[in-house]
């Protein structure tokens, strides 16, 4: 889903996604790993130095293969995306790694039988959804009870859409339940209704942390992308609960 452009499919059906989206964006990925491997061993599925971790993970909407290396921690891994483009760069990519399989598949029917999973991730996905609640609960089907989801979403309620509400330049409020389009297929998420539909899924919400605090032009040129994500690390989690950035983390076990 591109920026520009009459087509806003064309950024997933080709490999700009990985070589001009995110190959500018040194910031936002430090970040979201900063967030992937803190839930990661909270839930006991850190990289293990003495041989392959255990369990299964599943990501859904894994594209290219971005966050595959956070998974050493798992002795099966699972990457699903609906582009046969990023599915063969991901297979091209991780084919040394026995442990990871990757295929074509579709998040509202996921290619896995129920309760076959000890985790799932799903990041930089949610937004394309306007409606959650489906998504999660064909997560849920593929989790087995007591396992783990880390779930990404697009922040409604973030500082800078409730400063430009508060001086007029904005109809919506970030405070209503329900999403918001802010561009063809993109949805920003209220965390209500995020919450909402992870308890529907059979979800269990143990820990937020607020992701990309510092995802602002001036920021993001003026300081070295290195900095910003360890002054970010310190940040993530007190200010989980608040949500004062444009991207939640969320880890939840399903009861």
């Amino acid at each position: 889903m591109s920026p520009a452009g009459p087509d806003p499919l064309a950024t997933y059906e080709d490999l700009r996604y990985r070589d001009v989206f995110w190959a500018s964006r040194s910031y936002e990925d430090a970040c979201d790993r900063i967030a992937l491997r803190a839930f990661l061993a909270a839930c006991g599925h850190a990289p293990n130095r003495t041989g392959p971790g255990s369990g299964r993970v599943i990501e859904i909407g894994a594209g290219f293969g971005r966050l595959a290396p956070e998974y050493a921690g798992f002795g099966q891994v699972v990457l699903v995306d609906a582009s046969e483009i990023h599915v063969r760069a991901a297979r091209d990519e991780l084919a040394s790694d026995p442990r990871v399989e990757v295929t074509l598949g579709d998040a509202l029917a996921l290619p896995a039988e129920d309760g076959s999973f000890d985790a799932a991730v799903i990041v930089r996905v949610l937004h394309h959804f306007e409606d959650p609640e489906p998504v999660l609960r064909e997560i849920g089907r593929v989790v087995r009870p007591g396992g783990w989801l880390v779930l990404e979403y697009a922040n409604k309620r973030n500082l800078k859409s409730i400063a430009r509400r508060l001086l007029g330049r904005q109809a919506w409020s970030p405070f209503e339940p329900g999403s918001v389009q802010y561009r063809p297929f993109h949805h920003d998420h209220a965390p209500v209704s995020v919450r909402r539909a992870l308890r529907h899924a059979g979800f269990r919400i143990e820990r937020t942390r607020a992701v990309s605090l510092f995802r602002v032009p001036a920021a993001t040129r003026l300081v070295p992308p290195r900095l910003l994500a360890r002054l970010e690390r310190a940040l993530q989690e007190p200010l989980g609960e608040l949500t004062p950035g444009p991207s939640v983390f969320v880890l939840a076990r399903r009861v």
